[in-house]
């Protein structure tokens, strides 16, 4: 992590995973991509999948330049159906371009809040014009990584500081995280999660703990009859943190199901 708390995108398994998917959803042959920097003035392109030569290996794009400085430049993505002799974008990097023989090409900014944090490409060597599936499956790969990006930093950023975190808060971290880590789209961030998450368990997250207040606010709901959705919204959580903290609720209560849960945490007086 940067100090400013963003994620080192620099060969980054993240960016590696949504180029892979990025080939499988589009079909298309080729796939690149690479890290904006800080400045956002540039990009880099650190990762390629499909090529025959290494002469788009670390080129720097700078933004508003070439098809990719173009995307970062809109916050769009943008389509060319030749590169080399597409009109509406510079030239600066045909001699790049050129000995791959690429042609059809989209660029698409990864944006996480207001701020453009890769950039990956997908191209053919034909001549085509990409139809609404191609960019739309091209569209939900980067906007997987952009979740994938966000939540990595936000769990990140909550481990940095653990000792900060109460005591009586932890299981309820705990459960936040492997909820979170269920989410993730690449494995190898998800399991390098789980694994943190492991360390981080709280001795009350045993069989016969005591329930967190997370947990028991989730019982109470539950108690009332509101669904998993119902109680993602009145909590403002995600549903699979939800049924983590019923998951977590009911092996504490060695139960089996969220009915026994709410009666065996009523019987005990957890439940007003």
């Amino acid at each position: 992590m940067t100090p400013s708390g963003r994620l080192t995108l620099t060969a980054s398994p993240l960016i590696a995973s949504a180029l892979k998917a990025l080939q499988v959803a589009t079909e298309l042959p080729v796939a690149m991509g690479g890290p904006v920097a800080m400045s956002s003035r540039s990009h880099v392109i650190d990762q390629l999948r499909g090529t025959f030569t290494r002469s788009m290996q670390h080129v720097q794009v700078d933004t508003g330049a070439g098809l990719g400085g173009k995307a970062v430049a809109l916050a769009r993505p943008s389509t060319v159906v030749d590169y080399l002799s597409a009109q509406g974008i510079t030239h600066k990097y045909d001699h790049a371009v050129a000995p791959e023989r690429l042609s059809a090409m989209v660029a698409l900014p990864v944006r996480v809040g207001e701020t453009t944090r890769a950039v990956l490409y997908a191209a053919s060597r034909d001549s085509i014009t990409f139809g609404d599936r191609v960019l739309r499956a091209a569209s939900a790969v980067a906007a997987r990584l952009e979740r994938d990006i966000e939540v990595e930093e936000e769990v990140r950023r909550r481990l940095a500081a653990p000792a900060a975190v109460p005591a009586a808060d932890r299981g309820d971290l705990y459960a936040e995280l492997t909820a979170i880590a269920g989410s993730l789209n690449d494995d190898d961030a998800r399991q390098r999660l789980l694994a943190v998450c492991e360390r981080l368990r709280p001795e009350e997250d045993l069989p016969g703990g005591t329930l967190t207040p997370r947990e028991v606010d989730v019982l109470r709901l539950a108690a009332e009859g509101c669904t998993n959705d119902e109680i993602s919204d009145r909590l403002g959580l995600l549903p699979n943190t939800v049924k983590s903290y019923l998951k977590h609720a009911m092996r504490k209560l060695a139960v089996s199901n969220r009915v026994q849960a709410v009666n065996r945490a009523r019987a005990a007086g957890l439940l007003r």
